[in-house]
């Protein structure tokens, strides 16, 4: 597998803690700094963030799979993770605007014929698997799954906020804490997918190179 130079992950680590400083002070002064008060609904800037992020991760793999020509069925697997996570991210909207229970019969849409189609190449989806298991974009993406599907989740349980604040108690600060560590692991899912992206350009490539 084609590897990286320090200075290649540096600088992409670099950039990537700029991207978070930025979305973080952004965060500060758009939603934390509210004009009424703190908002972290479903309006706010974190929560389209978190949105936008998911939806660009979307496209990252379906630019793999379509474009790239590589780890087609891993990318098509991660794709289908990517948008079921952005459509229960906008359920409030789907069962508002469509029906009740929407967002529910979207992924059922999407999960299954990726499943299907996965489980068909299931030698293929290995061997791909072994490809990316050892990469830097792997590493981000167990980051950012485990950040906003584990960490995130018991983080923002509302006994740990009422042990933590008792009579004090404030619901917008237990939100604030849930939805901004979800950001941060969305972040952390869009870096890998960057990542990955990058990656099947180099497998493409050196592919390229010994066809030829």
């Amino acid at each position: 597998m084609p590897t990286l130079s320090f200075r290649t992950v540096a600088s992409r680590a670099g950039l990537y803690i700029l991207f978070l400083a930025g979305l973080m002070q952004a965060v500060l002064m758009v939603d934390a700094r509210h004009a009424v008060a703190a908002d972290f609904s479903e309006t706010s800037l974190t929560e389209i963030t978190q949105a936008a992020l998911l939806f660009l991760c979307t496209v990252l793999m379906l630019i793999i799979r379509q474009r790239v020509g590589v780890l087609r069925n891993v990318s098509l697997l991660l794709a289908a993770f990517f948008a079921i996570s952005l459509v229960r991210e906008n359920d409030l909207w789907l069962d508002t605007y469509l029906f009740d229970g929407a967002w529910e019969w979207l992924v059922v849409l999407m999960a299954l014929p990726a499943l299907l189609s996965v489980l068909r190449s299931r030698r293929a989806f290995l061997e791909e698997f072994s490809l990316i298991a050892n990469s830097l974009g792997f590493g981000l993406f167990a980051g950012g799954f485990l950040t906003t599907y584990v960490f995130s989740r018991l983080y923002g349980r509302s006994e740990l906020w009422h042990a933590l604040m008792g009579d004090h108690y404030l619901r917008i600060v237990k939100d604030a804490a849930e939805e901004i560590t979800e950001l941060t692991g969305y972040s952390l899912l869009l870096f890998a997918s960057v990542e990955l992206l990058l990656l099947a350009r180099r497998l493409r490539d050196r592919r390229l190179l010994e066809a030829g």
